[in-house]
């Protein structure tokens, strides 16, 4: 049986369980984006290593869960 666990996240409220898959990824300007990172049932690890890389011009990192039909967009940091 999975435990459901709920974090909140800049402000919004996050419902997963230790199933649940994270993905830190990159992308090049408008190009498509790379997995870099997955994590599995960790937020916190996910948010932490999502906000150790650094990114300027022309890239661009995104958070995900992709099991979320809604919004699986968890955060996103344009390059400036």
């Amino acid at each position: 049986m999975t435990k459901l666990i709920e974090s909140e996240l800049d402000g919004k409220k996050i419902a997963y369980c230790s199933e649940t898959i994270f993905l830190v990824q990159i992308s090049k300007g408008k190009g498509s984006y790379k997995t870099k990172a997955r994590f599995i049932g960790n937020l916190f690890g996910a948010v932490m290593h999502f906000n150790g890389i650094n990114i300027r011009a022309p890239f661009n990192k995104r958070l995900l869960m992709p099991s979320c039909s809604k919004k699986p967009i968890l955060a996103r940091v344009m390059g400036t």
